[in-house]
């Protein structure tokens, strides 16, 4: 937070009440969240910073009779580009939800675009009525064993260490790499830690005892705990744990049970992917807290877990509550077990209303130079003999999809074969699935076969595909499969759903395969019309086999996974075949 000696006499005057403040908030109920207390007290304004709590006059009155107020919400781990909306959109559908700061990693553009990605990301950003910190992107590429559009060493992220909007380095997800202390890996460590930066984890599948391994590295957050024990691990060992409730990953009912009053401040609640539609109609880390609420959790202690203690895990000193000298981010509630967000204030402006953003908060928001172009798809043309999958058994390593969740099963299972080929049964809901490098036409295609879509027909394929962002496509003929890749190819990247021979649906993502460049209320129209569509193929309603897609081809998750390479092992942290031998039947 910048200030000047003008600017801290003038806070120090309305502090000591020697002049008016700007705005005053009076005759509302203020949540303590140091002492969990509840406060009627006036709120002074000055500058967009809070010049005292107690008694106060101003040239404005806001008058919060029969309101909560609470401190503006923050997402401490959220992807943008997993809402398909370019920052300023994103904006746009989060404000009204209460969040005014976001602490986001933007490793999906990097992985396609590299520096000018990140660049791009914090460009759109400046000047927006949201707070959008970035984590530098840890990992790209993500792993060895996937091809992606870029390569980023620690002496390339090292210019953005300087940038007051970046507070480190994001989540750590190579982790073998970590634990051989991998010299490259080690440079990013130690020249994130050079700059007084923050380092976020990702310990998926990681026990105890490794996870030691982060903490001595200077890692002092996950996100990845999907079990009350994996929960309880974290914090014994000294991390923040970060709690998920996205789009596809729902952790909070699992790891709920663990917080404790005693614990309860090393607890942050976050998103990490969530889609456009769940973002406009559910909302976002103000979803989560009123699901926690209803399961039981003290109220406070919710609030708590997405202001405060997500201010302090990341060193924002001026965010998290409402006290003399923090910026003046504040929600009117209706009612606090509800969080019923009346009015959303960013430093001590009105920016949404009863869920409608005030026009004036964008208003002075000019469009954002690019001054990079991105990456288009490269990817040599295709035909269905590209998708043939030969096997030479009818025993197959199988990824079993988990509805709602990251992690997959690895199955065993008999499978259809025709002329040594793998053949799609709908009837056993055993489906190919391809995925197709789409960064360098290097023509890599992996071929595998996955279980849980449960089609019927058709297709769908996407340009969102963790963490390198391929080509993925899963579907119940290669004739659909090859129309699916074409229509995402034809507008440089999106959705797209393919009946047994037709487009019925598409969503195109044309900034580097993964956002739309339109309205965030289009880009929710044509998300909507997508998902109906998916219907008409046999999609179950579920889950969301769209983001469930987009994850099968992260291989740092376990258990199987496909890439551009092939089929992946986590447990072996290698590929294997398709085809089970004989000997291992």
């Amino acid at each position: 937070m910048k200030i000047n000696a003008a600017t801290l006499q003038k806070r120090l005057a309305v502090a000591s009440k020697r002049m008016p403040a700007d705005v005053v908030v009076k005759n509302g109920t203020i949540v303590n969240v140091f002492t969990g207390q509840l406060m009627k007290v006036d709120i002074a304004i000055v500058d967009g910073v809070i010049a005292g709590i107690g008694t106060y006059e101003g040239h404005e009155t806001i008058d919060a009779s029969g309101k909560i107020i609470v401190p503006g919400l923050i997402d401490g781990h959220v992807h943008i580009e997993s809402s398909m909306l370019l920052p300023r959109e994103f904006a746009k559908v989060v404000l009204p939800h209460g969040v005014t700061t976001v602490i986001t990693d933007p490793h999906e553009i990097a992985n396609v675009a590299g520096a000018d990605g990140i660049q791009y990301m914090l460009d759109d950003a400046e000047g927006l009525p949201l707070d959008v910190f970035v984590m530098l992107p840890s990992c790209v590429p993500a792993t060895q064993f996937e091809s992606n559009g870029a390569t980023l060493s620690a002496d390339q992220l090292a210019p953005f260490l300087s940038d007051p909007q970046v507070l480190g380095l994001a989540e750590v997800m190579d982790f073998p790499s970590v634990a051989r202390g991998d010299d490259q890996m080690v440079d990013k460590l130690v020249t994130t830690q050079r700059h007084d930066g923050f380092i976020d984890g990702h310990a998926a599948g990681i026990g105890r005892d490794d996870l030691n391994i982060y903490m001595a590295a200077g890692i002092r957050t996950d996100h990845e705990g999907i079990s009350s024990q994996e929960a309880q691990d974290r914090l014994d060992l000294g991390m923040y744990l970060m709690i998920r409730e996205g789009t596809v990953a729902k952790d909070m009912e699992a790891l709920l049970p663990v917080i404790t009053e005693r614990n309860a401040r090393r607890c942050v609640f976050v998103t990490d992917d969530k889609l456009p539609d769940d973002l406009t109609e559910e909302g976002s880390v103000d979803h989560i807290v009123r699901l926690a609420i209803q399961r039981g959790l003290d109220p406070i202690i919710a609030v708590q877990m997405v202001t405060l203690n997500t201010a302090e895990c990341f060193g924002l000193r001026h965010l998290g509550a409402i006290a003399a000298g923090y910026q003046a981010d504040f929600l009117l509630l209706d009612d606090l077990n509800s969080l019923s967000i009346h009015q959303v204030y960013k430093k001590g402006r009105l920016v949404a209303h009863d869920k409608r953003i005030v026009d004036a908060a964008f208003n002075d928001q000019p469009p954002v130079p690019q001054r990079h172009p991105l990456p288009q798809l490269h990817v040599k043309e295709m035909t269905q003999d590209d998708l043939k999958l030969p096997v030479h058994s009818n025993q197959c390593n199988v990824i079993e999809i988990i509805p709602n969740s990251l992690v997959t099963r690895h199955r065993v299972e008999t499978v259809k074969v025709q002329d040594g080929l793998f053949i799609s049964d709908t009837e056993n809901d055993q489906l190919k699935i391809a995925v197709i490098e789409r960064h360098k036409a290097t023509g890599n295609i992996g071929l595998g076969i996955v279980k849980g879509f449960q089609l019927k027909e058709g297709a769908i394929a996407s340009t969102i595909a963790h963490d390198s962002h391929n080509i993925v496509v899963v579907g119940t003929s290669d004739d659909a499969m090859i129309i699916a890749i074409q229509q995402v190819m034809a507008s440089n990247g999106g959705i797209a759903v393919v009946d047994s021979q037709d487009v019925v649906a598409a969503l195109p993502l044309p900034v580097a395969g993964l956002m739309s460049d339109r309205p965030n209320e289009e880009v929710y129209e044509s998300l909507k019309w997508l998902n109906a569509s998916l219907a008409r193929i046999g999609a179950p309603e579920t889950f969301n086999p769209c983001l469930m897609l987009s994850f099968l081809t992260l291989p740092v998750i376990p258990e199987l996974k496909l890439t551009d390479k092939g089929l992946f092992e986590f447990s072996s942290d290698s590929h294997i075949e398709v085809s089970v031998s004989s000997s291992n039947a």
